[in-house]
């Protein structure tokens, strides 16, 4: 990272199988920021109540997260059908995105140089983040996506099931009441329908060094 002294912080948005999360990893990866994933926090919270069936979910919530290890959740297998239909019914729950965002936002203060991956990053996160992306990508490109993540794993599993579940997933962000889906005005929009991996890595980062020449050489200057 060629100002490596200067923080920056990146905010990516997008739809379901959209490619955000791939994108997100790799320019963490190349600048060397902490990563985190709001749609894996969300993914946890509902396996959590999935699996203990707690009688006041918000408390039960709010001990899980409070000393959370983000690291133990990449080693989850949290990308099951079920656990994909629970979140997106819980994200429409405020009590339990304001748990979550608490989380978000304590990483954000932690971490000077992180980016963060979600649907309300830029909107409702990190507002004041350095970098915007928007992801986006056709339907059925996301869908071949996710149903070569998915059969992995489940064998019997059909593409048109997957993709029907991300129509429902999209519409549903989109359209909830509480920090719906939405391009900030800033974003800059990434379209990974026929975007290689390194390709993608190319453009973000274009933009990521305009930004950081505009942030930290035009204020030496002054």
């Amino acid at each position: 990272m060629k100002y490596k002294n200067n923080s920056i912080q990146i905010s990516c948005d997008g739809g379901a199988a959209t490619g955000k999360s791939t994108g997100a990893k790799m320019i963490s990866k190349k600048y060397k920021l902490k990563f985190l994933s709001s749609g894996l926090l969300y993914r946890y919270a509902g396996y959590l109540i999935l699996k203990y069936k707690p009688k006041n979910e918000l408390k039960f919530l709010r001990q899980k997260f409070k000393n959370l290890n983000y690291k133990k959740l990449d080693r989850m297998h949290l990308h099951t059908p079920e656990i994909s239909s629970y979140t997106s019914i819980i994200a429409k729950k405020n009590k339990i995105r304001n748990i979550l965002k608490k989380f978000q936002i304590r990483f954000s203060l932690k971490y000077k140089n992180c980016c963060i991956e979600g649907r309300d990053i830029s909107t409702k996160i990190l507002p004041k983040s350095d970098v915007k992306f928007f992801f986006i990508c056709n339907l059925h490109t996301a869908a071949k996506r996710r149903f070569n993540e998915l059969k992995k794993t489940h064998k019997k599993i059909k593409l048109s099931d997957v993709k029907k579940a991300l129509r429902i997933r999209n519409i549903s962000d989109s359209k909830r009441k509480h920090s719906p889906l939405l391009k900030h005005r800033n974003s800059v929009e990434i379209d990974t329908s026929k975007l290689s991996k390194s390709k993608m890595l190319i453009k973000m980062s274009e933009y990521v060094e305009e930004v950081l020449k505009r942030k930290y050489e035009n204020r030496s200057r002054n």
